[in-house]
């Protein structure tokens, strides 16, 4: 009861920062961003391929931010420069992207256990030596989103953040204000798609592993968890929050910022329903875990799922490349 209730925890705190994402995109600057299902695996890709080559866990980190953010870019200059429609820009990222993520780290890349990752570096050992690997995943995890919460906080109150949450209410008093709307909204798709492709980047440190189509259905799970987290702080604020309000030292806790209805709403959502593309968010591998695998149609594998065949048992983790012999016997009403 405690690992699940551990690994749905952390696996809510890491999808949180694609949350933050969409919260941004949708929430604040009403722009519908399909490019997230194409940033979350870019972040990902290039984390696989840079720690399979050696650079330092906490490198990949930047350069997957560094990716998400050139992505967003993308898809601003389309919109804005190019008058392409916001939703049709962020399709034309989120194929691009495919093809992208296909020849940075293929369809699928395996890191190998022996590579460090940022739970499993020697200083993430010596500050959390006492604890085992899913208690650190948890620590890590909590403390980047709460770095990344208190950031966002921080930023939103800054003039720039003011006239990026002005241009998804009232973009012409942006321009009334002698700012280009057009460059504050590219900002705040670039700012967007660098915590997706950080969310993809700490997911890849998590399973070890990268697949082209991981990013399927990220975009619902943001836009689920923001839903859920705005929707249940609202309605706290209209009554328990309303309480608070008359007294000073609780005046805080009445009003709780958007970013923290955010990491609830993602939270709960992987707790009622931990599902999402393939394997899913709330897949937790742990560094010797091992799941059962099939033989998938196209030659591949797959992880096993209820109602297979056992003929179809490759006897394979996902994360091995070369399937186990065939069964010797009992296959025939399947393989003839």
């Amino acid at each position: 009861m405690a690992d699940l209730l551990i690994s749905t925890l952390t696996q809510g705190l890491i999808y949180a920062l694609i949350s933050f994402g969409v919260y941004i995109t949708y929430s604040i600057l009403d722009f519908p961003d399909l490019g997230v299902d194409g940033t979350f695996p870019l972040g990902a890709a290039v984390t696989a391929v840079l720690l399979t080559r050696g650079v330092s866990p906490l490198a990949t980190l930047a350069a997957a931010i560094a990716a998400g953010a050139l992505a967003g870019l993308f898809t601003g200059v389309v919109h804005v420069c190019l008058k392409v429609r916001n939703l049709l820009a962020g399709i034309i990222t989120m194929t691009a992207l495919f093809s992208i993520n296909l020849q940075i780290a293929g369809s699928n890349l395996t890191v190998d256990r022996s590579v460090e990752t940022i739970f499993t570096a020697a200083w993430a050992e010596s500050a959390l030596g006492g604890l085992n690997l899913m208690e650190r995943k948890l620590v890590i995890s909590l403390v980047l989103v709460i770095v990344v919460k208190v950031v966002l906080d921080l930023y939103f109150k800054t003039k720039s953040g003011l006239l990026l949450r002005a241009v998804g209410d009232n973009a012409d008093l942006v321009t009334t204000l002698a700012k280009d709307r057009g460059a504050v909204k590219i900002f705040g798709l670039m700012l967007s798609n660098a915590l997706v492709a950080l969310a993809g980047s700490v997911v890849c440190h998590e399973q070890r592993s990268f697949s082209a189509t991981m990013g399927t259905g990220q975009l619902v799970y943001g836009l689920a968890a923001v839903i859920i987290g705005v929707s249940l702080m609202n309605f706290y604020a209209a009554g328990p929050g309303r309480l608070l309000r008359g007294k000073p030292v609780l005046r805080l806790l009445a009003s709780p910022q958007g970013t923290t209805a955010v990491v609830l709403g993602s939270i709960l959502l992987q707790a009622v329903h931990p599902g999402g593309a393939e394997c899913g968010p709330a897949c937790q591998h742990d560094e010797a875990g091992h799941r059962r695998a099939v033989f998938a149609g196209t030659g591949g594998i797959r992880p096993e799922r209820r109602g297979d065949h056992p003929c179809l048992r490759s006897g394979t983790s996902p994360r091995s490349i070369t399937p186990a012999p065939w069964p010797s016997s009992g296959c025939s009403t399947i393989f003839p």
